[in-house]
Parts: structure tokens; C-alpha cells; sequence
């Protein structure tokens, strides 16, 4: 049997989210004490949610057209779904702390500290231990990030994407827009918020799945990433 590790965020109301996104929201739309005609209820167990919240919600993909202007017409829904489905590996960076950069030369370090290589069409991990560290505090979104120079050399690479544990995939106003433009560029996607990590490191390689919600024009879509060890 495959092991499955999950590596997504719960959404719940009040989530922390990017600063200048909508917060999440999720109530009861309708109880099924409701839909049977029950009258004064002694309870209420919940048959359908609301949920608002935007594509860059917790554990989430953005779509091409999120990285700038030029790259519009490639949204989420467009994007090939071998781009969320590719082999993975995961480099132990978490020797960088709060708002620390992550270089070029520590990712070539953790690969070959784990006799790994990229490949064309991979999806490259990034842990830092962000997550386990800070979420939840006040710490929360001042997480390292990768270089412009380190987006660039992953995106001459060939990767189909990179995933990060923090909000945003570089350091904000240090690089973090660039970042997203070459992303857009050299037609490679990010993920941010993803958790666990920790549970992949040193383990080689795996299968990398994070399909995303078929959002007609859509910036990103909420993930339900997983990394699969057969």
C-alpha cells in the first residue's frame, strides 16, 4: 500500500491569510434539523457551509496569470494538469530563519547532501520549518524566502513548480513580486503554505499531487496536497 502524507492546511474561519486578502469566513447555511422541519431543535449538526474566501487561501497554487499582467490568459483553468501532478523531492533549508533568504547555493547543497538531482517537470519542496515554528504567531509572516536569483536557477531547471511553508514564496519587499514574475516567465507555478514537510525530508523522491478547483479565469485554487511513497 502507497503512504500518503498530507501536506495541507485545515481552512477554518480566521485563518491567517496574505496580508490584503479577504479573510475566510465559514457558516452554517443550513442545519439538517432544518431540512427535516424540526421545530425548536435540541440540536444543530450542520448539512451545508458557506465558505468565503479567495483562490490564495491556505495551502493553495497560483495560476500563471497571478504573476503579472503579461501572462493573463493563462489562468487556472488552463493551466495542463501535469503541472499538479509530477514527481517530487523535498530539500532541508531550515537552517534559514525569519526573513532569511534562501539561496541558490543552499539548495544546491541540500541536493547534494541528499544525492539528489532535478529533473524536468519536478516539483521541488522547500522545507524550512516555518510552519511547525511559527504558525499561528505573530512570527507567522515574516518567513524566509527564496532569492530572485534562486527562482530563476530553479526555472532553468525545468521544474513544473516549487512549493514553499510560508505565505509568500519570497520575502515581501525584498523580492517577492520579482519572484512571481519568473514564475510567469519561464512558465513554472509555486505553492505556499504547505505543511509537513518534515515528514519528506531525506526520503528521496515521491509523488507530487495538488490538483486544483477548475476556476473559470482563476488566479489559483485551494489545494489538497499530497506527497504519495509507494
Amino acid at each position: 500500500m502507497p503512504e500518503i502524507i498530507d501536506l495541507s492546511q485545515e481552512i477554518y474561519a480566521g485563518m491567517p491569510v496574505f496580508k490584503g486578502l479577504p479573510d475566510v469566513k465559514m457558516e452554517v447555511h443550513v442545519t439538517h434539523e432544518a431540512w427535516e422541519g424540526i421545530e425548536n431543535p435540541k440540536t444543530a449538526t450542520p448539512a451545508v457551509y458557506r465558505l468565503e474566501l479567495s483562490e490564495h487561501s491556505g495551502t493553495h497554487v497560483d495560476s500563471l496569470s497571478h504573476m503579472a499582467a503579461a501572462y493573463c490568459e493563462q489562468t487556472i483553468d488552463t493551466m495542463p494538469l501535469s503541472m499538479f501532478y509530477t514527481r517530487g523531492l523535498c530539500l532541508d533549508v531550515s537552517h534559514r530563519g525569519l526573513q532569511e533568504f534562501i539561496t541558490t547555493a543552499d539548495i544546491e547543497q541540500a541536493l547534494s547532501k541528499d544525492k539528489l538531482t532535478i529533473q524536468k517537470g519536478d516539483t521541488v519542496l522547500l522545507y524550512t520549518d516555518h510552519y511547525r515554528r511559527h504558525y499561528g504567531t505573530s512570527a507567522w509572516p515574516n518567513g524566509p524566502g527564496i532569492t530572485v536569483e534562486a527562482a530563476r536557477w530553479l526555472g532553468h531547471q525545468g521544474i513544473a513548480a516549487f512549493g514553499v511553508e510560508t505565505l509568500s514564496p519570497g520575502i515581501p519587499k525584498q523580492g517577492n513580486k520579482e519572484v512571481h514574475h519568473i514564475g510567469g516567465e519561464m512558465g513554472y507555478t509555486h505553492y505556499e503554505n504547505l505543511i509537513n514537510l518534515h515528514l519528506l525530508v531525506g526520503r528521496g523522491y515521491f509523488r507530487f499531487i495538488a490538483f486544483p478547483l477548475k476556476i473559470r479565469g482563476g488566479t489559483g485554487s485551494p489545494v489538497r496536497a499530497v506527497a504519495v511513497f509507494e
